[in-house]
Formats: C-alpha cells, sequence, structure tokens
C-alpha cells in the first residue's frame, strides 16, 4: 500500500498516531491473542487493551487436520474466522472502543505450510469476511510479498521487537518460544528502519513438547513444566534429535511447525520424554548463538514458553547469561505477536518495510500486506 494511498483510503494523515488491532494465531494451537495498540508505525508505541481466546480441543483438532495443506481447508478457514470475528468483538466490547475508533487489524490468520525455499507460505483466514463483519479495515496475506521476493517470509515482529527495545541495554536478544522457537538479535544503535539486526528461525518451541503431553497425560500442555521437571534428559535419543541439518544452515532460515518431530522419544518414560523433548528446545536455542555479529548481554523471552520453567533455566544455563520472561523489561509476553501484527498493519498502510534483509533475507527492505477495506462490496 502506497504511503500517499492511505489518506485517500483512511481519510487520516499518513504520518498520524493510530488505534490498531492485532490477531495472532500461533503455531503453539493454544487460541487467539487479541491486541490494541496506539502507534505511527515506528517508535510510537503505546500497549492497549488485551484479550486471549483459548481454542478447544475440537478448534485445535481441525487446525491440525489442515497443516501441510492436503486436507481440505474452507470449512476450518470459515471457523477459524468466524472465531477471530468473536475475538475482535470482545475486545472491543471489553475496552469500550468502537470499530470507527480503529484504523486498521492486522490479521495473521493461521499458518498450515511454510515452505520458503518453494516461495510457499499458506496462512488461512479470510480477510475479506473479518473486515466486512467488523466493519473494520483489514491488513492481512502479511508473509506473501516477502516470500515472492525471495525473502523467508518469517519472522515477522522483528521490527516491532526492535522498536520496542528502543532504549534497552544492547546486543538484546528478544526469543518467542511459540510452536517454533525464534529469536531477534538486535544490536547497538537500532531502529525499525535499520539493518542492524538480525532474526531467524532457532528450532523447536513447544509444539512438540505440547503433543508429547497431550499423547502422555492427556493434557493440551506441560504445565508449569512439573512432567519435564520429573525426568530426566536421554542424551542419546536427544542427540539424534539435534543431528538436524538446519541447525547449520545460515541465516536468514525458517521453519515449518511440521520440521521436526519427537519420534525419537517414543520408547521413553513420560517424564524423560519431555525433559528431553525441553532440552530440545532449550540446546537449539543455544545453538543460534554461533549465528550472532555480538554475543547478546542478556535474553528476553516472550511467547508460552516463558512458562515452562524447565525451559528458562536449561536457557540460563547453556546460554551463560541472564535470561528473563519480557515482562522483566515491561512487555506483556502474551499479547506481543498480537501487537506485532497491530504494529504492522499499520506500517503496512503507511508503506513502511515489513521486512528487512536481517529478518527475513529478502533482497531490500520490503513492505507487504494486503488491503481488505471494510467497505468492500
Amino acid at each position: 500500500m502506497a504511503e500517499t494511498d492511505f489518506g485517500v483510503i483512511m481519510d487520516i494523515d499518513p504520518e498520524a498516531t493510530v488505534l490498531a488491532l492485532g490477531l495472532m494465531s500461533g503455531t503453539s494451537m493454544d487460541g487467539i491473542d487479541a491486541a490494541l495498540i496506539r502507534t505511527d508505525g515506528r517508535q510510537v508505541v503505546e500497549a492497549g487493551e488485551t484479550l486471549a481466546v483459548s481454542y478447544d480441543a475440537s478448534m485445535r483438532d481441525a487446525i491440525r487436520s489442515t497443516l501441510g495443506g492436503e486436507a481440505p481447508v474452507a470449512a476450518v478457514e470459515k471457523r477459524l474466522t468466524d472465531a477471530h470475528i468473536a475475538a475482535v468483538q470482545a475486545l472491543l466490547d471489553e475496552a469500550g472502543v468502537a470499530p470507527s475508533e480503529i484504523a486498521v487489524i492486522g490479521f495473521h490468520g493461521h499458518t498450515i505450510l511454510h515452505r520458503p525455499d518453494e516461495r510457499r507460505t499458506w496462512q488461512i483466514g479470510d480477510s475479506g469476511l473479518l473486515a466486512r463483519a467488523t466493519g473494520i479495515n483489514v491488513v492481512g496475506d502479511m508473509r506473501v510479498a516477502d516470500i515472492s521476493a525471495g525473502g523467508q517470509g518469517a519472522p515477522l515482529a522483528s521490527l516491532y521487537h526492535a522498536a520496542l527495545a528502543g532504549r534497552l541495554e544492547k546486543p538484546i536478544a528478544v526469543l518467542n518460544i511459540g510452536g517454533v522457537a525464534n529469536v531477534t538479535w538486535i544490536g547497538l544503535g537500532v531502529g525499525p528502519d535499520q539493518e542492524e539486526i538480525l532474526a531467524f528461525d532457532t528450532g523447536p518451541g513447544g509444539a512438540l513438547l505440547d503433543e508429547w503431553a497431550s499423547r502422555n497425560i492427556g493434557k493440551p500442555y506441560d504445565e508449569d513444566g512439573r512432567l519435564a521437571a520429573a525426568g530426566s534428559v536421554d542424551e542419546a535419543v536427544l542427540a539424534r534429535m539435534m543431528d538436524n541439518p538446519y541447525f547449520e544452515l545460515v541465516p536468514p532460515k525458517s521453519l515449518d511447525r511440521i520440521d521436526f518431530d519427537g519420534t525419537p522419544a517414543d520408547g521413553l518414560t513420560p517424564a524423560d520424554g519431555a525433559a528431553t523433548l525441553a532440552a530440545f528446545t532449550y540446546r537449539s536455542v543455544a545453538l543460534a548463538t554461533r549465528h550472532f555479529p555480538q554475543s547478546a548481554k542478556y535474553w528476553i523471552v516472550t511467547g508460552g514458553g516463558r512458562h515452562n520453567p524447565v525451559i528458562m533455566s536449561g536457557l540460563a544455563d547453556t546460554l551463560g547469561v541472564p535470561v528473563e520472561p519480557v515482562e522483566s523489561v515491561g512487555w506483556d509476553g502474551d499479547a506481543l505477536e498480537a501487537q506485532a501484527f497491530a504494529y504492522l498493519a499499520v506500517r503496512s498502510l503507511y508503506g513502511l518495510p515489513l521486512t528487512v534483509p536481517g529478518t527475513t533475507g529478502v533482497p531490500a527492505p520490503l513492505t507487504g500486506g494486503q488491503l481488505f477495506p471494510a467497505d468492500a462490496a
């Protein structure tokens, strides 16, 4: 979206600070995060109300059935979009905000296939329906332009991390542990439109551990890391899982949720399997440091993985520097990705880059996203 078009469509100053709403359905398949922020799409970010909506087991199973993009998706996509519509309405009601006050919704949808080497990425979710149902303009399809230009299409939250980290001591690493884990390394003096930034997927996040807990103890995840804490790491099984060519690849690089599996742990006890899969996450994160231009002085962690004490203590032990949840610097780890997509939607409307070479390997800073007007026929 060209910057000069924004005022025509939205009838506001293209450098204004606006209220935006972001939506995220992540690879962990646990639910929808929704968040309001006020931003100019550059340095100004003021966090607003947030909402988390959990998926029930039926919804998780429906999404899981589409992973890989080989099963019919239409019915699941409609159901997923309806859930996002309800989340938007619930957040606006809770915040006491009218749809007319929202400049744009940033809609990620749910990734069911990610193959950047084939220039393919697929996020289900009907942005046009979301815009019409809410009466709010929507920016969706945020990964497509980057993939088409030869980038990885992921991670996408990195420029938001850089905007928030403006006054923090650097170098710093921001680690997101969702279903897949990704890191943003931010160097000295970086800003959201500069290039002293590096981002990539590090390896498995919580997906394998969640699936293990579901199969072995009937729980959607290892709550408070209790199962993993009761077990011991099987070093032989872990070595088999760590023997993966992905870890040798030089960034930029990104993953699909289904690129790793936990089957080598199948012969272990529930507790030992959980401990080993947790170690798979934190030790693969430690391998990421070999790619940093400089060592990070400390790490801050967002995503559901930050609630697992076994993963967090494992990170601190293997990284050898302070590791804290993002709340330690005043960020909201439960809403951060939803906030990021609100921020990116505003940047899209202003024609600002969503990705740069250091975040996805795209050849040059590139805007992206497609605008779906609320009043489209």
